[in-house]
């Protein structure tokens, strides 16, 4: 049975590229207020609505499907799906991939992240959670990662049970998909194996009893106190500062 829709698909004035298929189809898409579960038109309809061959047709719907944006369900055909956006960026958030620029961004994003889940955090948090946190931290000071030294295993156990407290499942997805990252800086000694902080930096037990005993804004800014030497080691104290000026 054919699928109709208030907008039909346009043709093209020429045989198209695979973008302009893909572009055609986004549009049809919008211009229907098409969402997820919705079927599309077979591909052999496509095709002859566009103007083009089915081979082109199917290039362009594999990148749909590359993107997570369409699936096939039997009795049902092609329909449009919800994407994962997480996923996404795992495909192509790899060390490897990233140039300089793309790194520092994505450290820059970290610190509005954590500071910006203070909030969240507050909301969400529960006894049982902060005493778990506050474990991590005691159990760092005991296998010597104090106020001076940098233990990579023992930063991402913390902050990742921050993530979960924070009850947000993007938010922890994202930071797993962060960790690749950080392990690639700390490898190639962007990061030293013992980097050793400034006197009177903020350490995880001391973030752990501010989110107990304190409000998030107190935790906003012992947080930027947390990762600003992490910033400093990897970028300079100059562009550090700058972060903080021009997104923070």
């Amino acid at each position: 049975m054919a699928i109709k829709h208030k907008k039909e698909l346009r043709p093209l004035n020429t045989l198209s590229l695979v973008d302009k298929v893909e572009l055609s189809l986004r549009e049809y898409i919008l211009e229907n207020n098409l969402k997820p579960g919705d079927a599309i038109p077979k591909e052999l309809d496509i095709a002859k609505s566009l103007g083009v061959s089915r081979t082109v047709v199917r290039e362009a719907l594999l990148r749909f499907r590359t993107l997570g944006l369409m699936d096939s369900k039997k009795h049902k055909g092609l329909i449009i799906t919800e994407p994962d956006v997480m996923n996404g960026f795992q495909k192509v958030l790899h060390p490897n991939l990233l140039g300089e620029g793309a790194l520092r961004d994505i450290f820059e994003l970290r610190l509005i992240l954590e500071m910006g889940m203070a909030e969240m955090l507050f909301a969400r948090k529960t006894p049982e959670a902060v005493d778990e946190l506050e474990e991590i931290a005691r159990k760092g000071d005991e296998e010597g990662h104090d106020s001076t030294t940098f233990s990579l295993d023992q930063e991402i156990e913390f902050h990742g049970k921050l993530y979960q407290i924070s009850g947000n499942e993007t938010l922890q997805k994202f930071q797993s998909i962060l960790l690749p990252i950080f392990q690639y800086i700390h490898g190639n000694e962007i990061f030293y194996k013992h980097y050793n902080y400034p006197k009177g930096h903020v350490t995880h037990r001391t973030l752990s009893g501010i989110l107990k005993n304190k409000t998030p804004q107190k935790f906003r800014e012992a947080m930027r106190g947390h990762l600003m030497p992490h910033f400093e080691c990897i970028f300079g104290k100059e562009l550090f500062k700058n972060i903080l000026k021009e997104k923070v």
